[in-house]
């Protein structure tokens, strides 16, 4: 018999209190070691339509519902005695006649109209049918149950959410596709195995259970329990539901052999981490001695990346050990002290200083201080450029400011002071740091790892993905790069594939979104444009992306000054928390430093303790959180104020000021968008977004 679990069992399992988790889990344990074992209050749900479904007692109040046929057994929900019987009596198991995967159906009865689209049921809409020119088997090639094919066939724009929430996934993301003037792809059917198989416990499975289990769109939903280990993982962590139930699209880039680097995108929230993680994994059990590394821009983000790798191999500490997970910049020190010795890095300020003196010690030029410091870390650093034969032909990309050849030699003649400086006082700057470890591997048959996976990977900078590409190589399977251009916030655009990282042919975009609602994701995306196209000319269209739920509408509000704008946001944290959020679900983001005050007291006038985040990205249950949009990369609430969006704050005035090029003032504007869709984006169900008067001129692009 095979012992199977249902996504719908981990989210009803979260619901439950620790105490009432903890009694579900020491049944589940015992009914996968013997199902048949004396002693286990079994009770057929009489008024459930599928008769395999039955209840078993947990305790006095909690029944555990599972579906148990000869050939298998389901832990598909578990709830209080009265929900749980009702869920099951509004439920079927079962394949589904055209795609052939199976699904937990909920059962349509005409009784029931009214309820479907709320109370009071809606009158008849003038607005057109989105699916009415679609026939029946077409609708239900979709995945959708047979009983749901008249609602959908009758869904208007104002009535289709209401719908597709009675659906399975797949059929709600080929709606939502279809809804928004994209083509969907009809489910494939699966294909049944010739003959009859044995599971790992020795008892035959019928080809048509098995493959309807196995087909792509049920392992989303389902997943085989083969031992108590795999058993335990999924019970611990019944909210992480990404380390058992994958999205087909999204296995399919996890387990794939690529001919060279590949690039996995997608906008905020579509899973690129989650896939990531898992194509890290899958890696590290290719084989006994593969060495991965994991790793992303920030120390924040590969310590969260670290806590769910322990999640997602709790029980495999073989493979755990095989991934390295670290932020690329520990990566460089960590390689370049075990090679060369401690490195003495620069910091900003001592390489600003050192552009300045050099700047002034070379007479007859008119560059200013600003100018050069860009020139510098953008083109002769960045690019490693040591010689003047490099910089004379440097293309510089990115800087349209025009300089001439006489001009060239008078910065190079600046330059050369600079490095001359740094080697005096044996300072290196991260950029030569990176320069030298590539230069050592890209000679080397041995390489500092066997595969690479890199999250946010649209912030690597010019010597680190040129080291990315020198110390994993960039011939077969090794690089795995995930990221979203629209989240581009640290770095200035370059050609990967200058650099060795030329993913052409390999770039896949993910559309489905998870975490933001429809009406969040929406607004967000008026920040950026359609379509963002990289140097090497690689677009990364927005156009299709679908978000699997609503909610309500973001508010955008301004006041005449920050007491009131702090008094406003108060109410609204307080609203929330009232209606059932705790303080650890809510966060307030602000541009910068500057501003955190005026997220304090916001907080101070919600009567609720904060705490600010930093770059180890911890947040607390019970603390709102306050943070930079900076720290909100790859963080999550189900309610985000983004708070002082005031003209002057957003842009950054400071930036813009000290812009010496056309292209850099462009690149400003850009990163300042990109800045304010993070934050927006951390919001899964409630988004408020707020200023002073005068605003950001960006607020008037969301509204």
């Amino acid at each position: 018999m095979e012992f199977r679990i249902a996504d719908t069992f981990t989210d009803s399992l979260g619901r439950l209190t620790a105490q009432e988790q903890k009694a579900v889990k020491t049944t589940a344990f015992d009914l996968q070691l013997n199902p048949a074992a004396p002693g286990f209050s079994f009770h057929r749900i009489d008024r459930s339509k599928d008769e395999n479904f039955w209840s078993v007692r947990v305790n006095a109040d909690i029944r555990l519902i599972i579906h148990k046929t000869a050939q298998s057994f389901l832990l598909a929900y578990v709830d209080h005695h009265d929900a749980a019987y009702k869920w099951a009596e509004k439920r079927r198991l079962d394949r589904h006649p055209v795609t052939g995967a199976m699904q937990l159906v909920q059962i349509r009865e005409r009784v029931e109209d009214a309820d479907i689209y709320g109370s009071p049921a809606p009158s008849v809409s003038a607005k057109p049918k989105l699916f009415d020119n679609l026939r029946k088997f077409e609708v239900m090639a979709f995945g959708v149950p047979e009983d749901w094919v008249d609602d959908v066939r009758n869904a208007t724009e104002d009535t289709l959410f209401d719908v597709i929430e009675h659906l399975p996934q797949e059929a709600q993301e080929a709606l939502l596709r279809m809804a928004v003037g994209e083509q969907a792809t009809p489910t494939v059917p699966s294909r049944r195995p010739p003959e009859p198989e044995a599971n790992v416990l020795g008892f035959q499975i019928t080809p048509s259970e098995q493959e309807a289990f196995s087909h792509p769109d049920a392992q989303r939903r389902f997943r085989l329990v083969a031992t108590s280990e795999d058993l335990q993982r999924a019970l611990d962590y019944p909210w992480e539901k990404w380390t058992v139930f994958l999205h087909p699209e999204q296995e399919a880039l996890v387990a794939r052999t690529f001919g060279g680097p590949v690039r996995v995108s997608g906008s905020a929230g579509t899973g690129k981490t989650i896939v990531a993680l898992h194509r890290a994994v899958h890696l590290a059990q290719t084989s006994d001695t593969a060495r991965v590394l994991l790793t992303t821009f920030s120390m924040g983000l590969a310590n969260a990346l670290a806590s769910r790798l322990h999640i997602l191999t709790d029980g495999q500490d073989q493979v755990h050990d095989r991934v390295t997970v670290k932020a690329l910049s520990s990566v460089g020190y960590d390689l370049y002290a075990q090679l060369f010795g401690q490195p003495n890095i620069a910091s900003a300020s001592q390489v600003r200083n050192l552009v300045t003196a050099a700047g002034k010690a070379v007479e007859g030029h008119r560059f200013s201080a600003a100018f050069l410091y860009n020139e510098w870390n953008e083109v002769v650093d960045a690019w490693q450029l040591h010689d003047w034969e490099a910089y004379r032909d440097v293309s510089r990309i990115g800087r349209k400011a025009r300089i001439g050849g006489k001009q060239r030699e008078t910065l190079w003649s600046i330059f050369e002071i600079v490095r001359s400086d740094l080697h005096t006082r044996q300072l290196v700057t991260w950029a030569d740091l990176f320069g030298r470890l590539s230069e050592h591997y890209r000679e080397k048959a041995t390489k500092a790892f066997d595969f690479a996976v890199v999250d946010e990977a649209q912030d690597l900078g010019v010597a680190e993905a040129r080291f990315i590409a020198a110390a994993i190589g960039t011939e077969g399977n090794q690089l795995f790069l995930a990221g979203d251009l629209g989240q581009r916030i640290f770095q200035k655009p370059f050609s990967w594939k200058a650099l060795g990282l030329d993913v052409r042919g390999r770039s896949y975009t993910l559309r489905i979104n998870y975490r933001t609602s429809r009406q969040i994701r929406s607004l967000a995306d008026r920040l950026l444009p359609g379509a963002v196209s990289d140097v090497d000319g690689i677009t990364e269209s927005r156009k299709g992306t679908v978000s699997l739920f609503e909610g309500p509408e973001p508010d955008i509000r301004t006041f005449p000054d920050e007491s009131q704008e702090a008094t406003a946001v108060g109410d609204w944290i307080r609203s929330h928390i009232s209606s059932g959020l705790n303080a650890g679900e809510i966060a307030i983001f602000v541009r910068s430093d500057a501003e955190i005050g005026r997220a304090r007291k916001a907080a101070a006038a919600a009567g609720v303790a904060a705490s600010v985040l930093d770059d180890r990205l911890e947040t607390e249950t019970d603390r709102l959180n306050i943070g930079t949009m900076h720290f909100a990369k790859g963080l999550e609430f189900k309610a985000v104020a983004v708070m002082a969006c005031d003209d002057e704050v957003i842009p950054d005035q400071d930036r813009v000021e000290t812009v010496t090029d056309e292209a850099e003032l462009e690149e400003v504007y850009n990163t300042e968008r990109h800045l304010l869709y993070v934050a927006c984006t951390r919001a899964r169900d409630h988004l408020l977004v707020t200023g002073v008067e005068p605003a950001s001129e960006f607020l008037g692009d969301l509204r």
